[in-house]
């Protein structure tokens, strides 16, 4: 008997307006993010195609698959950030093969536990730099950087804190303008 999935069989999952992702081994699917979330994601990939206008390296967003592993691990990150020293070996005709340097996850509700649990220790465990844990409900940022194997506990940004990073110098937003008209 099968013991988990794998990359290969989640390619074949049908379309039928959900999301799915590998993580684990497990099957995690998701329904059609809301309203707040996509608008909450845009205004975070217009800070990330200022970092990609100035040659920094490319953005993709979901649906992207990032396959860290491909009998344990592919996942459907919001938006994702690689150098563009990297992005050649990396960014696939289907997918993207190995850790990217940044990842964010727009937070929900229902993808809390999991964004900031499971997938931040697999984020971590395959070595992406930079994560980003975007909380709509909670207008915050946490922005965790890799630490050896593990991520250094999170600076939480809000209200008047300017999100930036290390990839992209001299790119930023203030935090609120991302929660503003929400």
């Amino acid at each position: 008997m099968r013991e988990h999935l794998t990359y290969a069989d989640l390619r074949e999952m049908p379309e039928d307006g959900w999301r799915y992702e590998l993580l684990e081994g497990d099957l995690v699917g998701s329904p059609a993010p809301t309203v707040r979330h996509q608008r909450t994601v845009q205004k975070v990939n217009a800070l990330l195609m200022e970092a990609e206008r100035a040659g920094a390296g490319i953005v993709l967003a979901a649906p992207t698959d990032v396959v860290l592993d491909p009998d344990l691990n592919a996942l459907e990150p919001d938006l994702l950030f690689i150098r563009r020293a990297r992005a050649a070996y990396l960014v696939t005709d289907t997918h993207i093969a190995g850790a990217p340097d940044l990842i964010v996850e727009v937070l929900s509700p229902r993808s809390l536990e999991r964004d900031l649990g499971t997938k931040q220790r697999v984020y971590a465990h395959y070595g992406v730099p930079f994560y980003w844990a975007v909380d709509p409900e909670a207008d915050t940022v946490r922005v965790f950087e890799l630490d050896g194997p593990t991520y250094r506990r999170p600076v939480i940004l809000r209200g008047g804190h300017v999100l930036t990073c290390p990839l992209f110098p001299g790119i930023s937003v203030c935090v609120a303008d991302l929660f503003r008209g929400l």
